[in-house]
């Protein structure tokens, strides 16, 4: 058994926290406040007690060992956790919030709130920083492990404890450049399937929700290329004769721009939910309360639809036809196929 040192000065949780954030001891302690020595003194201590040297030099550039990688997030927790605990609770003042909020969501969903959002925060809170992350091409619990602090999109979240809010229903069509061949004549299932198409999946999928609707018709359709972005695959269907996917009222002001067209997909696909969802530690937070609020500012400005902000303890069973409702804290059981912008 392992003996427990009561001893541990709980204060290297703080420094270890900085350090391995900024994997440098010199930005460590400007974080900090504290002197070089003095970070380096705490450095000194730390790998003493872990047993580990943490910070290892790679050349110019200090990079983290396996153990240190292992308890990042932890450390992180914790930290929080005290923060939590000893800090005062965030201003209700907005004017006076001094803080940076990471949003992770799809490049699509990003240009088209992103800039009313950042917008309306630099108005309200001119110390508020907004970081967004793009999606990652793996499943990773960035709200859990608090590398988030809200997402946005289709959630497909595993984890029972994330909070959730619906903020508009969207739906998807099909994109194609200024006088593309699907554009004359009636769109059928045969004449969309035997088209060209381009997916864009951060997963690098090469099949998804249309190739079953399609499947269930006896047709199939010919990928000849897969991207990573909403924005590249828009790019590529400008100056090519593929067919991409998009959400239409997500992004009608970015199809416009580039002078794309949309057509109706001749399949019988569900509305897909988009939503906002953080962790209960952010529940009550205020400052995290004034972001929520300002999302759906946001969204019901540039997306035009009200979002809805009454809790519901039920899981999304809803039929596809039936207005879906809100979920604070219930797990959804969609069908994979209501997620199209997440192959």
């Amino acid at each position: 058994m392992i003996a427990r040192n009561a001893n541990i000065d709980l204060n290297l949780l703080t420094a270890l926290d900085a350090l391995l954030e900024e994997e440098s001891v010199t930005a460590a302690a400007d974080r900090l406040g504290l002197s070089g020595p003095a970070m380096s003194r705490a450095l000194g201590r730390i790998r003493r007690t872990i047993g580990d040297p943490v910070l290892v030099r790679a050349g110019r550039h200090m990079v983290p060992t396996p153990r240190a990688r292992e308890i990042r997030a932890e450390v992180r927790r914790l930290v929080e956790a005290a923060q939590g605990v000893l800090a005062p609770a965030a201003p209700a003042d907005p004017a006076r919030l001094a803080r940076a909020f990471t949003l992770t969501a799809n490049d699509l969903l990003v240009t088209a709130v992103g800039p009313r959002l950042v917008a309306l925060a630099a108005a309200e809170a001119p110390q508020v920083v907004l970081r967004f992350l793009g999606e990652s091409p793996v499943d990773v619990p960035l709200l859990r492990e608090g590398a988030a602090d809200l997402e946005l999109g289709v959630i497909d979240s595993h984890e029972p404890e994330i909070r959730t809010e619906r903020l508009y229903r969207d739906h998807p069509v099909a994109v194609v450049r200024a006088g593309h061949p699907l554009t004359t004549g009636k769109l059928t299932a045969r004449r969309y399937a035997d088209a060209p198409h381009l997916n864009h999946t951060r997963r690098g999928r090469l099949t998804g929700p249309i190739d079953a609707a399609l499947a269930e018709l006896g047709l199939r359709r010919k990928v000849i290329a897969t991207v990573p972005t909403f924005a590249a695959s828009l790019l590529m269907v400008r100056d090519s004769d593929a067919v991409g996917m998009a959400n239409e009222a997500t992004a009608a002001s970015t199809i416009r721009s580039l002078g794309l067209r949309t057509l109706p997909i001749p399949l019988d696909l569900p509305p897909m939910t988009m939503e906002m969802a953080w962790h209960p530690r952010q529940e009550a937070d205020a400052g995290h309360r004034w972001l929520r609020g300002l999302v759906r500012r946001a969204v019901t400005e540039v997306i035009g639809a009200a979002p809805d902000t009454a809790p519901d303890t039920a899981p999304d069973t809803a039929p596809d036809t039936a207005p879906a409702p809100t979920c604070e804290n219930a797990v959804r059981n969609e069908s994979p196929r209501s997620r199209l912008n997440a192959q």
